[in-house]
């Protein structure tokens, strides 16, 4: 199946990132969101790291032009539903992903294809729950979209094998690498990350070591670019403690516990770099612990 227009359901910081990549390789993306205000943000943070791209050299500035020209914001979900691809990029919460895609479901073209970037719920489940399985996917980028090499494709059991192709070859023109994934909690990535910053939260929250040295021992001692701590208020708090709750009830094994200061941390709003606040205080001039 060929692929040229692209729906995004989502703008935030997966969302805008997706709908960048995809403009800059060539196709027409709707980006949708239900909010004018994040969709403006979306396309203020495209910009900006497109101007990175450019000053950088590694795309001129007639890409960048003619990649913002193929990017349409829409607040209307009926004006995604006609694209030959669409990537749902709501927040890590199944009911919401099944109520996006039922609100999908009258506007979508017979051959459209679904996917959904969720980090670590059932691809078969949200499949079951529309009117296409075999025609639904996971499609699973890493943060930031624009700079980071992989995607994981995930399979419900219900995908076909025309889908899985196709996305793999949409993959390619992206300029990215796939990785093949089990439809399991979690997928690859984060059924091995996301433990091991659950497991850097016990550190802290059993005084094994401060925020500063957890982040620090790894980085130094793993060759990690940033310490798990760090790296968890990157990503975002609630996205971490989602994932663990799926690995824990999908998998029902305790050492998937989420860790109480996690759950403290997301219970007090305190969700990371979005909100300025998690294991470290971002609202001035440099980023200090806060425990």
């Amino acid at each position: 199946m060929e692929i040229s227009s692209v729906g995004v359901i989502g703008a935030g910081q997966m969302g805008n990132g997706i709908a960048h990549v995809f403009a800059l390789a060539g196709y027409n993306v709707a980006l949708n969101d239900i909010s004018e205000e994040a969709l403006e943000k979306a396309l203020a943070t495209i910009r900006k790291n497109m101007d990175r791209q450019v000053s950088r050299e590694t795309i001129s500035a007639e890409d960048q032009e003619n990649a913002l020209a193929r990017l349409k914001p829409t607040t209307d979900i009926a004006e995604v539903g006609g694209s030959d691809l669409i990537v749902e990029s709501a927040t890590e919460n199944e009911a919401i992903k099944h109520k996006i895609f039922e609100g999908l479901a009258p506007h979508l073209g017979p051959n459209t294809l679904l996917t959904s970037n969720t980090s670590s719920i059932s691809i078969t489940r949200l499949a079951a729950n529309t009117d296409r399985p075999e025609k639904f996917m996971g499609f699973h980028f890493m943060n930031p979209v624009p700079l980071m090499q992989l995607v994981e494709l995930i399979r419900g059991i219900a995908t076909d094998q025309e889908t899985y192709e196709t996305l793999r070859g949409v993959v390619e023109k992206l300029g990215k690498t796939h990785a093949s994934s089990e439809d399991y909690p979690a997928f690859i990535v984060n059924r091995i990350l996301i433990p091991m910053i659950n497991e850097a939260v016990y550190a802290l929250y059993e005084g094994v070591g401060s925020v500063q040295s957890i982040d620090t021992s790894l980085k130094l001692g793993a060759n990690h670019p940033m310490g798990p701590l760090e790296l968890a208020d990157f990503i975002g708090l609630d996205t971490c403690l989602a994932i663990m709750n799926v690995l824990h009830d999908g998998l029902a094994d305790t050492k998937y516990r989420p860790c109480p200061l996690l759950t403290k941390y997301v219970e007090a709003g305190w969700l990371g770099r979005k909100t300025k606040r998690g294991f470290y205080d971002y609202r001035g001039e440099k980023p200090v612990p806060t425990r």
